[in-house]
């Protein structure tokens, strides 16, 4: 009997997948020789050309340095990702990963329940017992960046490139994830303009504020219309409305996540990238070399998680007293001498 109920609820759970699942929205990747990775996308999904993007690279390489099979779940409107984890886990995956935090609750509940399993979250929100510690289950390795310390460089960038005493900054859920962006873009800016202002948006309260373009364009070209000659977006794909208007009134971004110099070439001033193909990359790698351990694992400027963007695209839009002083700010972060804050 209880071998039949089994059935009945992994029948059920796949039901439900199916109904909230989009077209054609679980992918593999070529097949290798290696281990089972499962891999649901956050709001916004793949070709987000930010977050999402930079997770399906690290599980690119994964799949083809490891041998990884990497099988991917892009959840639409409305979806219940705890059907797509528990599905996932059911298929006897060597590693379940969700991408972004709002899995926080849903990877916290699994691996409870699944102490044999192992789970990793990208960006979940950790919480810490009285000694600091994060109370997270052994199974469980939160993967997490300092972007705060990355958007303290660009904040300084925008403030000593953009000419004037506004800079402008959209987040997208009004969350405090998104407030360590604001907070330490805000710091950088003040570290070297203390006169300046910073006009800060955000698109919503709920996950659909990561994907409205819409919303985006309309709250930047505001803070254009305002003074602002430069943008920093921390918004997903809501971020791409921002670089229409940059585009539309002759300004300038940031992007965020990945490189987004694509998007609007010659208006992209610099990106703020974090390292999330290269989290999700480590975390498969220790599975695969047995090393896997739960727990809070961070990146910051120190670990290469986070940067900015100085290449051949952009190296003419930032003069070299500006690139010299970012990167001085970046050696005193990384020694301790600035400590940037996490919060508004």
């Amino acid at each position: 009997m209880q071998r039949i109920l089994a059935v009945v609820a992994l029948l059920l759970c796949a039901h439900v997948l199916l109904q909230f699942m989009q077209p054609d929205g679980a992918t593999t990747l070529p097949e290798g020789e290696g281990l089972d990775v499962g891999i649901i996308f956050d709001v916004g999904g793949r070709g987000d050309k930010s977050f999402n993007d930079g997770a399906y690279m690290g599980a690119e390489r994964a799949a083809r340095e490891l041998g990884a099979r990497v099988r991917f779940i892009e959840p639409g409107d409305g979806s219940d990702r705890e059907a797509g984890l528990r599905l996932l886990t059911a298929e006897g995956m060597d590693l379940v990963i969700g991408v972004g935090f709002i899995f926080t609750d849903d990877l916290m509940l699994l691996a409870s329940e699944y102490p044999n399993s192992l789970f990793a979250g990208v960006d979940l929100s950790v919480q810490l017992d009285e000694d600091g510690n994060p109370i997270l289950p052994p199974n469980l390795a939160a993967l997490r960046f300092r972007e705060e310390e990355g958007s303290f460089l660009v904040g300084a960038l925008a403030a000593l490139v953009g000419n004037s005493k506004r800079v402008g900054f959209v987040g997208g859920m009004d969350i405090p994830l998104i407030h360590k962006f604001e907070a330490g873009y805000r710091a950088g800016v003040l570290r070297v303009c203390p006169d300046c202002t910073v006009v800060s948006q955000y698109a919503g309260v709920t996950p659909e504020a990561f994907s409205n373009p819409g919303r985006g364009k309309e709250l930047a070209l505001s803070q254009y219309q305002s003074g602002v000659q430069v943008i920093f977006h921390a918004a997903g794909s809501t971020g791409l409305g921002v670089f229409e208007a940059a585009r539309q009134m002759g300004r300038l971004a940031i992007g965020v996540d990945s490189d987004q110099y694509a998007e609007a070439p010659g208006y992209v001033l610099t990106s703020m990238v974090k390292g999330v193909d290269a989290a999700v990359y480590d975390a498969i790698e220790r599975v695969a070399n047995e090393r896997f351990t739960g727990g809070n694992f961070e990146f910051g400027l120190a670990e290469g998680g986070v940067d900015y963007v100085y290449d051949e695209n952009n190296r003419s839009m930032i003069p070299r007293v500006a690139r010299q002083r970012v990167e001085a700010l970046r050696d005193s972060i990384i020694s301790g001498a600035i400590q940037v804050p996490r919060s508004r």
